[in-house]
């Protein structure tokens, strides 16, 4: 593993908190962000699609980086998603966190408009050149509709700013092509992937199910550092129950803010519509994940 990853080891796209009328809920915020520190994370992504980034305003945005740095302190990554499908409004939340205080950018991949790949190339690069801050490109082309090409991202390794992909393609032989021909630091960014890419060589993960699993995760994340690769399958196996639960039922951010509630640190499931919050039998679901991954 890479000595020192520009963006930590641990991080979870964290979920946005807010109260039943749809406004932001400040204290929950923050009380999410000191419980990912407090359990096990070195990082956090705010304002990524678990975040609800399509529904919260620019001026929200930074608040939410202002209300998370204020929470954890200086001693953890905070990285800003800023990745949307038009370029110039791209680089203004770039330069906007940056102003914020945003350790580091994600950048997903131009969502719906489904850009060829000279437009992808110009659009990273674009962003990259916007600020100082170290970017990882997000490559998930469930939700953007194309995938990042290999060759693309090995061109783009040569860009002084983009130092880390965070993978939800699913692609481990793409990856592994990656990892054998640039310095790219490579994160895990589906938690059913999280084992195999760091066998294959990833620096970290980010997470979701990390929201309620974090201690183990860190657990993880170490085991594989050192070399202990049973004791990192143990902690995998343990808690598909969990994974299952918050990823593989409806929108990860539905089932997190359920899990968060009933682990006591959240109050309010409330999402922002198009998105809506856990029905009854979602929250069993959640809890019987937690109760069976040892969590709950």
């Amino acid at each position: 593993m890479t000595s020192a990853p520009a963006f930590g080891r641990v991080l979870s796209a964290v979920v946005t908190p807010m109260l039943p009328d749809g406004s932001l809920d400040r204290d929950g915020v923050q009380r999410v962000a000191r419980h990912l520190v407090d359990h096990g994370h070195d990082g956090i992504v705010v304002n990524g699609t678990t975040g609800e980034s399509p529904t919260t305003s620019d001026a929200e945005k930074v608040e939410l980086l202002r209300l998370t740095r204020e929470a954890v302190g200086d001693g953890v990554v905070l990285v800003a998603g800023v990745g949307t499908n038009d370029t110039r409004h791209t680089v203004e939340l770039a330069r906007q966190a940056a102003d914020a205080g945003a350790d580091g950018l994600l950048v997903v991949t131009p969502y719906y408009n489904k850009p060829p790949v000279a437009g992808l190339e110009a659009h990273f690069r674009t962003v990259a050149d916007a600020t100082d801050l170290p970017v990882m490109l997000y490559d998930i082309p469930g939700r953007a509709g194309v995938p990042i090409p290999t060759e693309l991202l090995l061109r783009l390794a040569d860009h002084p700013r983009i130092v880390a992909v965070k993978d939800a393609k699913g692609d481990l032989w793409a990856a592994t092509k990656v990892l054998s021909r640039t310095d790219l630091q490579w994160y895990s960014g589906d938690d059913v992937a999280n084992f195999a890419h760091l066998a294959l060589g990833a620096v970290g993960i980010v997470s979701v199910v990390g929201h309620v699993a974090g201690v183990e995760y860190s657990q993880m994340v170490g085991a594989m550092a050192a070399g202990d690769v049973e004791r990192a399958r143990e902690i995998h196996r343990r808690l598909v129950p969990v994974v299952d639960a918050v990823m593989n039922v409806t929108q990860g951010a539905i089932m997190t803010k359920a899990a968060l509630v009933e682990l006591g640190v959240l109050a309010h499931r409330s999402v922002r519509l198009p998105l809506v919050e856990a029905t009854p039998d979602q929250v069993e679901i959640v809890r019987s994940g937690l109760r069976d991954s040892g969590l709950l």
